[in-house]
């Protein structure tokens, strides 16, 4: 197997300001595979950096791991898939490059057999629901204005909103109210906190925005602080991002949470996303699907798995300026992922 990967940098149209800070932009890694240099079947993957606080997956690190994996995968074949992941298990990549090795894998078997991936897994693309757009902390005008270029781009058919400032829930609920009217008609309402609020102020919270239609909150408390959720979940569903990885996660957390956030590099890459998906059903869990600083690439490797969502975040490439790929088309607000074999992704410099 011939491993390679090279950077790219994308800048986001809109910074994202979220609990912990805000991004404008990531250099992420492209991953490519194939069964030697001259094969011109080539799987693609992508490993974005992410951080949720004090634990940081940097660029620098990713391909360090990409370049040890480069080599020792040489003797494998991509159809040797056990022991592909054999060999993953044994050096213990950071979760991006693993996401980013995975994927590539899956687009590559997609491509040989001559399939989309949603269709080698039997799933039904009518299943799939709108993917919400993303609205960060700013002032109550900033987030007004950042739903409207959102409304100018696409059907917007559901809004995330990020809170949790630093300047306390005052702020957080100004935003929130100056939002509702701009918020088209039917479209459902979710909120992230990113952990940024204590156990008073999301008590209050979750209160004061059930009475407001909001169907779901996403990460009110900080990692570590799970136990506290149940006096949330009677106020409103709790989701959990930040608390959750991998499958291994997923039946500790199941008597505090009411669903998970499977986003593709915390997993690890499509095979575990599916074990995630299957554990979180297993214990009586919705699942929804998220995003970091993600491309096209990974965001329409996780499209394919979308008929199995309750709820979708897959917009983090819809923000980019220069994202140098093209995949998944938005449908009546829905993330829709092609009939082209495998993950259906081109780059935008070759069509």
């Amino acid at each position: 197997m011939h491993l390679s990967s090279r950077p790219f940098t994308v800048h986001k149209k809109v910074p994202l300001t979220i609990s912990r800070g805000t991004t404008a932009s990531s250099t992420n890694l492209w991953v490519q595979i194939q069964t030697e240099p001259a094969d011109p079947v080539m799987g693609w993957g992508e490993a974005s950096p992410f951080s949720i606080g004090e634990m940081t997956q940097t660029a620098e690190a990713i391909t360090a791991d990409l370049d040890r994996l480069a080599k020792a995968l040489i003797p494998y074949h991509p159809l040797e898939r056990q022991a592909v992941e054999a060999v993953l298990d044994d050096l213990q990549p950071c979760s991006a490059a693993r996401a980013a090795v995975d994927t590539a894998l899956w687009d590559w078997l997609g491509q040989q057999v001559g399939l989309p991936l949603w269709q080698l897994w039997g799933l039904d693309l009518a299943r799939i629901g709108p993917t919400a757009v993303t609205v960060g902390i700013n002032s109550p005008a900033g987030a007004c204005d950042r739903l409207r270029q959102w409304c100018r781009q696409l059907s917007v058919r559901s809004v995330k909103i990020k809170l949790g400032s630093p300047a306390g829930i005052a702020v957080d609920r100004a935003m929130f109210t100056a939002l509702q009217s701009q918020i088209p008609s039917g479209a459902k309402v979710s909120i992230d906190a990113n952990g940024g609020w204590s156990l008073s102020d999301a008590i209050a919270m979750a209160d004061w925005l059930a009475e407001r239609g909001v169907i779901y909150l996403e990460q009110p408390l900080a990692r570590g602080e799970e136990v506290s959720l149940g006096k949330l979940r009677s106020r409103l569903p709790v989701f959990l991002d930040e608390s959750c990885f991998t499958s291994h996660d997923i039946p500790t957390l199941a008597g505090y949470a009411d669903g998970v956030n499977i986003k593709l590099m915390k997993a690890g890459g499509l095979s575990e996303a599916r074990r995630m998906i299957e554990t979180a059903r297993a214990c009586g869990l919705q699942v929804m699907f998220g995003c970091y600083s993600d491309s096209a690439i990974a965001n329409t490797a996780l499209a394919q798995l979308s008929p199995l969502a309750d709820h979708l975040d897959l917009d983090s490439h819809l923000n980019l300026k220069d994202d140098p790929f093209f995949g998944a088309r938005l449908q009546a607000g829905c993330l829709i992922p092609s009939a082209k074999a495998g993950l259906g992704v081109t780059h935008t410099a070759s069509g």
